[in-house]
């Protein structure tokens, strides 16, 4: 996507729309710096202040986060993100994990009954890359490789308000991944999703939330034997 100068007025809120679409389109992922202050304004051709002001107004709405000495960092996809990144930044990992269970078990059944064929190709390959993530020991890539395969399932149940709370809340649910997980791929934390997409493909509903929701049981079990809190 190119940024190009807005020409009605008021400038500050025609910035601040490139900018959240840039952010929404995924163009400027989670977790990536933006472009400098002096870059935006060359690409924009507006005042310096005027971007300064739009970039302010996506810091105070949770989308982006303003590191002096570092830069600015994309923090959420939307303001409702923003707003569940900072409410739960604490979050007890069990009650993340209940959460977790009742939108993914929800989701999978959903995905029972409705996946189309498109849906099963983009599953199938969203585990692939969760398989070769796992085996690539990066823990980070395997998280949003992980989380990318979630998503593909609730995509699956075509319910577009689940879609989009799931997105929202994508950033708390990373963070509980990467907890569950730890710093280091170790045998012992590996699950397997593959049962997930088998009941789903075979249009059982019922065995698709169960073994979702054994997935993230399976995740707590794990944090136990590791001796700390799912």
């Amino acid at each position: 996507m190119t940024l190009s100068s807005p020409r009605r007025a008021p400038l500050a809120d025609q910035v601040i729309a490139q900018l959240r679409a840039q952010i929404i389109s995924g163009e400027w992922p989670v977790g990536s710096r933006i472009p400098t202050e002096v870059a935006l304004v060359e690409q924009l051709g507006v005042a310096r202040n005027t971007v300064r002001e739009a970039v302010r107004a996506l810091a105070h709405n949770g989308l982006l986060d303003i590191r002096q000495g570092s830069g600015t960092y994309v923090l959420a996809t939307s303001e409702l993100a923003g707003v569940m990144h900072r409410r739960f930044p604490d979050a007890e990992q069990s009650q993340v994990a209940e959460l977790r269970s009742a939108l993914e078990a929800s989701a999978a059944a959903l995905a029972a009954a409705r996946r189309t064929d498109r849906d099963l190709e983009l599953m199938e390959a969203a585990l692939a890359r969760r398989e070769e993530a796992w085996f690539g020991g990066d823990p980070e890539v395997f998280v949003q490789a992980d989380a990318a395969f979630h998503h593909s399932v609730v995509a699956a149940a075509h319910n577009d308000v689940l879609a989009v709370l799931y997105a929202d809340l994508g950033e708390v649910l990373r963070a509980h991944l990467r907890q569950d997980i730890g710093p280091v791929l170790s045998p012992d934390r590996y699950i397997r999703h593959d049962q997930i997409l088998a009941a789903i493909r075979a249009g059982d509903a019922a065995a698709a939330s169960m073994e979702s929701a054994d997935v993230i049981g399976a995740c707590g079990r794990a944090d136990s034997a590791h001796g700390t809190q799912s």
